[in-house]
């Protein structure tokens, strides 16, 4: 079975989702963070794995489901950390990030199904922002990360182009929106209906539209 990683900050207001600042003040940033986090390991936690590892900057908290191995993310940019997070697994691995609380089980399916490493060695879940929300490695190699630009537009090319260099067969994840801005807030809010960001994003959006005479990201 496919190990299962979540790298992740813990969301400390003023070091997470900054740039839904000033729209959102610095805890409500932080508390956004948070619930998306907890989306997203709700997911994995019901997921078929082999091992939940959270991959962490900070510390854990009440947001923490069981079930979880926690190790602290390395020093050095994405793209180390990302590679460290890899080199903890010795079979096949599946990392995502804490920014699509709109994930699914579904969503992850097809990477970590009984199937996931017939046809493929590598999959692949592209983000809009031109990076990448998911990456899967049959064999976790962290030279495969190593020295990709993070951050950028480019990210998610750059990386993809990395994988079929290696010679892998690449299975792609469909595409989807990171929130890292207020449109993306809106956006994904809308797409994960039911979930803990999705209600918390409308109770601070209606706190605000009422004290403020419109809503944020209008």
């Amino acid at each position: 079975m496919t190990t299962l990683l979540v790298i992740a900050k813990e969301p400390v207001p003023g070091r997470v989702k900054t740039r839904l600042t000033p729209a959102f003040t610095p805890t409500e940033a932080a508390r956004l963070a948070e619930a998306a986090l907890a989306d997203t390991l709700e997911v994995v936690a019901a997921a078929p794995a082999e091992r939940r590892v959270l991959v962490l900057d900070g510390r854990p908290g009440p947001w923490l489901p069981p079930g979880f191995e926690v190790v602290p993310q390395c020093a050095g940019d994405l793209d180390e950390r990302l590679a460290a997070a890899f080199a903890v697994c010795a079979g096949p691995a599946l990392l995502i990030g804490m920014d699509t609380p709109q994930v699914t089980p579904a969503l992850l399916a097809p990477a970590i199904g009984p199937d996931a490493w017939q046809e493929y060695d590598a999959w692949f879940g592209p983000a809009l922002d031109g990076g990448f929300w998911a990456l899967g490695l049959a064999a976790p190699d962290p030279a495969l990360l190593r020295g990709v630009p993070m951050s950028v537009p480019e990210t998610g090319a750059v990386q993809h182009g990395r994988l079929v260099a290696a010679g892998l067969r690449v299975g792609r994840l469909p595409l989807l929106r990171d929130v890292d801005t207020v449109e993306d807030a809106q956006l994904v809010a809308h797409e994960a209906g039911g979930s803990r960001f999705t209600a918390l994003y409308a109770r601070l959006t209606a706190a605000r539209a009422a004290s403020a005479g419109g809503p944020v990201g209008s």
